[in-house]
């Protein structure tokens, strides 16, 4: 017997070719093709079942994460798996582990900042998973000040090695992934310190455990920082705490492309730029960017799903209620999310080019584009996964209590998700930096100098200054250059307001620090700007497909006027567009949810996303919610009986009346 499709109806409404669109959002038909295949293989094999998660213990979650990346590696080596097939595997795993910085973070940084005897040495045995690797950056008592941090690292000429360690409470290394139980190696940031000079921040190859037993090696303290938020989610993770005394190591496990020491013990300065220690850190938040989508696109299509099958009030005459996704105050809240998903996966996509772009410019170093790389990749950062965040969240709202179930989907999916807003540079710490470089670039173009890259908008700035947003119905507002317009204007008066209220003070960096909630909120709208630029960007290539770019373009301005709406005060106060036109784009908006409702289902279909991945009873393919949502009830380990534990202690005394002080 076939399964009920409880949501075939709603599929058969979608006005755009489904299996197109799946291939615009994977962007390709071989990364389609590739994900497809990859997350299939996955969901059938009993090995990396996940639906159990919530309710192992830390001992036992653990060890799981060890069994699974094991049995990753043993497939890919069993299917003779690419580097990007094994990586798309692991994706669809979908279970934080000590593989992510090892991959992700350990050997980037040695790519990037080793020299190539290093990498030669180094890259081998990491390749190969011979030595297992974290980075080791954020202590106790420093994570974005990368510049104040304490641990050291001091040459000692005599012997030709360094010694690294931990001199305060606060210098111990904090929250490394893999580090409290697998990594035997790390990449160690410590002050660089020869001749007694202080040299600032360098990165350096240290073992931490023995390679025979995996015991810690002399000097060496580490464990795992215990129990992180949520029940499953990112307690899979070994997060670690390091400290050292007084280890030793030698001189050439300094990685020395930007900066060397001499076996004098003289420091060396290179003409490579100093920007490219945090290489690394650029190189997973660009990651970050493209990984936020995902994490959205699945909160979207659990709620979008469920928000068709659940029906509430509005029966008429004993007949059915309404479908919940159809009443308004529902789409005005979900579908900005649908869009922003798709939206978040654009920007995602153009940083990836920008990213491998620099990155092929860095090998013939060239270095004029690593400032627009380490600003995008910032400000984009810190936009999406706050973004991201929050609209998870809302999303579990979307689907009233039952959201609030694990077996949703939702609680769990937010738990790992939201250290995304911290890791890798924290949000707000990250706009303010976009901030200074907005200002700088104010502050040059009375020099005539020309801004390039996301900033070119601000050579225009007279312009900017002065007009006036060409709206007077609902429908001037789907024109992407009017829209693109009054984002560029409001993003240009803001960042100008700024830098004028700067030029007040005497002091910059006091003058910085006192309007910095200010320059966070230009930061926001500069970094707005460039999502919507990128999804109209997109709009303006070829894409195949019957429907699609419409459905796209109905996106895309969902997108727009749902920003708009929301900063409303900020476009209004700095002149972009008056109050009668920001109550025109709200026309527009309401319409729009009007053609975005039809296509709701199939726009979430295709993310493409199996019911393992997803691993949500609200948001299963057939929309089989209610008997599913039963049957997962009696898997609850408080029903393996039906007296619970307890009850002869603590229960039956009240019943029984043999507590002589029991009061009703």
């Amino acid at each position: 017997m076939e399964p009920l499709d409880y949501l075939a109806q709603e599929r058969s409404m979608a006005s755009f070719d489904v299996e197109e669109m799946k291939v615009v959002w994977a962007g390709s038909r071989h990364a389609y093709e590739l994900s497809d295949r990859c997350s299939r293989l996955v969901a059938s094999d009993p090995v990396f079942r996940k639906d159990n998660r919530t309710m192992l213990s830390r001992k036992e979650l653990f060890k799981d994460t060890l069994r699974k990346t094991a049995h990753a590696v043993k497939r890919t080596v069993e299917l003779n798996l690419s580097e990007e097939e094994s990586l798309t595997l692991w994706s669809y795993v979908d279970q934080p582990a000590y593989a992510n910085l090892h991959w992700g973070m350990f050997i980037p940084a040695i790519e990037g900042q080793g020299t190539e005897e290093q990498k030669q040495k180094w890259l081998p045995m990491a390749y190969k998973m011979q030595i297992i690797g974290c980075y080791a950056q954020t202590e106790l008592g420093h994570g974005s000040n990368v510049q104040g941090l304490e641990t050291t690292a001091t040459f000692d000429p005599e012997t030709d090695e360094f010694v690294i360690h931990s001199p305060t409470l606060t210098s111990s290394k904090w929250w490394p992934g893999g580090l409290g139980k697998v990594s035997t190696h790390a990449v160690v940031y410590a002050r660089l310190i020869t001749n007694g000079q202080d040299h600032g921040v360098q990165g350096f190859i240290v073992q931490l455990r023995s390679l025979d037993d995996h015991s810690p090696l002399p000097g060496i303290t580490v464990g795992d920082i215990g129990m992180k938020f949520g029940s499953g989610a990112y307690n899979s993770m070994d997060n670690g705490v390091l400290r050292f005394d007084h280890v030793r190591i030698p001189r050439n496990q300094m990685l020395m492309r930007v900066s060397q020491v001499t076996r004098e013990g003289k420091y060396v300065q290179s003409d490579v730029p100093r920007q490219l220690l945090y290489g690394t850190m650029v190189s997973v938040r660009q990651i970050i960017v493209s990984e936020s989508s995902i994490a959205l696109s699945r909160a979207v299509c659990i709620a979008t799903r469920y928000s068709a099958v659940r029906r509430q009030f509005g029966s008429q005459n004993g007949g059915p209620e309404t479908q919940v996704i159809n009443y308004k105050t529902q789409q005005s809240r979900l579908f900005p999310l649908l869009a922003s998903a798709y939206a978040f996966r654009f920007a995602g996509e153009w940083l990836q080019w920008l990213y491998t772009d620099v990155t092929k410019r860095l090998q013939a170093n060239d270095f004029s584009t690593l400032p627009e790389v380490h600003a995008c990749t910032a400000g984009l950062k810190s936009i999406t996964t706050s973004a991201t965040a929050d609209a998870i969240e809302e999303c579990r709202k979307l689907c009233g209590g039952h959201g609030y179930l694990s077996c949703s989907g939702l609680p769990e999916l937010f738990a790992v998700y939201i250290p995304n807003c911290t890791y890798e540079g924290d949000n707000i710490v990250l706009l303010l930096q976009v901030a200074r470089i907005l200002m700088k670039t104010v502050s040059q173009l009375v020099s005539g100098k020309k801004p390039l890259g996301t900033t070119a908008y601000l050579g225009r700035v007279e312009h900017l200054m002065q007009c006036h947003c060409e709206v007077q119905s609902a429908e001037d507002w789907l024109k992407p250059s009017v829209i693109l317009e009054a984002f560029e204007a409001r993003a240009a008066r803001m960042s100008v307001a700024c830098a004028k209220t700067l030029s007040g003070f005497s002091n910059l960096e006091e003058g910085f620090a006192e309007i910095s909630s200010d320059l966070v909120e230009a930061a926001v709208a500069h970094c707005q700007l460039i999502i919507v630029s990128k999804f109209i960007e997109k709009l303006q290539q070829e894409i195949p497909g019957k429907g699609v770019k419409t459905q796209l373009e109905n996106l895309c301005n969902v997108y727009a006027l749902s920003l708009l709406r929301k900063h409303l005060g900020d476009f209004v106060s700095t002149g972009c567009i008056t109050p009668e036109q920001g109550a025109l784009a709200n026309e527009q908006l309401r319409l729009l949810y009007s053609q975005v409702r039809p296509n709701a289902v199939a726009l979430v279909d295709a993310f493409n996303h199996t019911d393992h991945y997803l691993g949500s009873v609200l948001g299963r393919y057939d929309g089989n919610v209610y008997q599913k949502l039963y049957d997962e009830a009696w898997k609850s380990p408080l029903n393996d009986t039906d007296v619970p534990d307890g009850y002869h202690e603590y229960i039956r005394p009240f019943l029984k009346q043999h507590f002589h002080t029991a009061r009703l």
